[in-house]
């Protein structure tokens, strides 16, 4: 069974930075995309950026010119630099793969990582 491992959250002021990173164990299926979501308390599970092994990214609105998503597809690896970082980004955050063969696709999520933003 695939398991991603998150690391990088932590609590920041308001207008700091962090570095998330997620892992990838090597398996036989290719990873297709990657993503980060998140979800705060009450509330339902978000796209935050999503990456696809193309080099397509897409953002979320709210984080536009803030965050930067990116994959080293060697090293089956994903990033998330955050900058600017607001109390509304607070949340636990989660990496999402999506796997694929010639005859299968599943997703996997990592363990989520907390990340605050302090005002």
């Amino acid at each position: 069974q695939v398991q991603l491992v998150e690391s990088g959250g932590g609590l920041v002021q308001a207008g700091g930075s962090l570095r998330l990173s997620c892992a990838a164990p090597g398996s036989v299926f290719s990873i297709r995309t990657m993503g980060w979501y998140r979800q705060a308390p009450g509330k339902q599970r978000e796209l935050v950026a999503l990456i696809t092994s193309g080099g397509n990214i897409n953002y979320a609105d709210s984080v536009k010119g803030r965050f930067t998503i990116s994959r080293n597809n060697v090293r089956n690896t994903l990033a998330l630099q955050m900058s600017s970082l607001k109390p509304e980004d607070t949340a636990v955050y989660y990496c999402n793969a999506v796997f694929a063969s010639d005859y299968t696709e599943f997703q996997d999520w990592g363990q989520g990582t907390q990340v605050t933003g302090s005002s």
